[in-house]
């Protein structure tokens, strides 16, 4: 785990031993709280144990039972934990009052997230998104923070404005999140430019979306691979959010059909809000998509867990009525051949094997270009309007200035060509 001083300078690495604590309310919490120790594992810390409690609503000052507190507090001591983790967002009163009771840090999900987000962001949008999240969750806790807030270089979540003494004055905080949200929207701006250069283009968009880990990064270097665009391939790596800014990178298949392919970061369950709306200028991309490629960490147990986190973050982005296939990643670590079983379209695939990746171009062409055709259009030169608009809107594979007219061989929309098929030289 790093360690920063006032200036974001890093003093040491240093290690934490941390108990992982959930509350179960007429849900299963079994897949949460393994997802949890996961995270914990990416933030490089330690888990040394676990401790969960059913009830039918948290504690409004503790969020768990006030016995489960004296018994945290006798747990840490005994194992020598110096960190407890909380499977919720708390609120300040709930982190100040458990912190007092068990003597040592108090994180919740969400710091920890966005800690996590803090240490991989890596463009100056991703680190603008992760600041203006980080100070729209402490904001409405300033009164209620204690040591968890005052600590200054003391570990997860004091990552990044952490290190700053938030505390001492609410305007700044205001005008720092203003001033970011102002820098967000300069950034959103060249996007909408590029956006609006690739509409010009008429070039579909197809979308990797999916659980954090589940191989979206590999699967888009896969692709870029297989159209000799090695140069173009992105971080990957086997971990929880290993990237969190969106990749954009141009296929063009051997076909002549062009798209773009976009790599967005990674879902997670109870993933907090203040940071799904600071990512909405980034995730934005997946609601311009014409497809999304689902993608699913097939060799794990309960993947329709993961399908369902993915399914609620779409729908609370305004995508989830896109279409989309279901991409099974990750074959190669199954055991017995066992396949997924769904009735939704599926593709079953190994990035690092590199099986079937066949089967995902075709049911690219299929869903994104079953509609286009290659035409050969001999365009008169008094329809210059007409030349005009396929240089424009269509994909002009070839054009020879000719004695009759402007000699086009074009790839066209079925709509296009049933309008310009007089001119069809065939």
């Amino acid at each position: 785990m790093l360690r920063f001083n006032e200036n974001n300078e890093v003093i040491q690495n240093e290690e934490y031993k941390a108990i992982l604590v959930g509350l179960q309310i007429n849900e299963d919490i079994r897949y949460s709280m393994e997802e949890l120790e996961g995270l914990a594992e990416a933030a490089g810390v330690e888990v040394i144990g676990t401790m969960t409690q059913s009830l039918e609503r948290a504690n409004s000052a503790t969020f768990i039972g006030k016995g489960k507190v004296e018994e945290l507090a006798e747990m840490c001591r005994n194992m020598e934990a110096d960190t407890v983790i909380f499977n919720d967002e708390l609120s300040g009163m709930q982190l100040r009052n458990i912190e007092e009771a068990v003597g040592i840090r108090i994180i919740d999900r969400t710091i920890l997230i966005l800690d996590i987000f803090a240490s991989r962001a890596v463009s100056r949008e991703g680190k603008l998104q992760v600041e203006l999240a980080q100070l729209q969750y402490r904001m409405p806790r300033l009164l209620g923070f204690g040591k968890s807030l005052s600590r200054l270089g003391g570990g997860i979540g004091t990552r990044g404005p952490g290190e700053k003494k938030l505390e001492t004055d609410r305007r700044h905080i205001q005008r720092r999140m203003d001033d970011i949200k102002a820098e967000i929207v300069e950034i959103k701006g060249n996007r909408n430019v590029q956006r609006a250069k690739r509409e010009k283009a008429e070039l579909p968009i197809v979308a990797l979306v999916g659980y954090t880990n589940a191989g979206k990064s590999a699967i888009m270097n896969r692709l870029l691979e297989g159209v000799d665009r090695q140069d173009k391939v992105v971080l990957e790596k086997d971990m929880l959010f290993a990237t969190l800014d969106t990749a954009q990178r141009s296929i063009k298949l051997d076909t002549n059909y062009e798209f773009i392919l976009i790599d967005t970061v990674g879902f997670v369950s109870k993933l907090p809000h203040s940071l799904v709306n600071a990512f909405k200028a980034t995730l934005e991309e997946v609601m311009y998509a014409d497809l999304l490629l689902h993608v699913v960490d097939a060799s794990y147990e309960a993947n329709e867990f993961h399908i369902d986190v993915t399914n609620k973050v779409l729908k609370e982005i305004g995508a989830g009525n896109k279409e989309r296939v279901l991409v099974f990643n990750k074959t190669d670590l199954l055991e017995n051949d066992a396949l997924p079983t769904t009735d939704e379209e599926y593709i079953c695939i190994s990035a690092k094997r590199g099986d079937n990746f066949d089967q995902v171009i075709d049911v690219i062409k299929k869903k994104l270009f079953s509609d286009r055709i290659i035409a050969k259009l001999l365009i008169p030169y008094d329809r210059g309007d007409v030349s005009s608009y396929l240089c424009e809107k269509a994909k002009v594979i070839s054009m020879e200035y000719v004695e009759s007219g402007t000699a086009f061989e074009v790839e066209l929309t079925t709509a296009d060509y049933s309008r310009l098929k007089e001119y069809d030289t065939f």
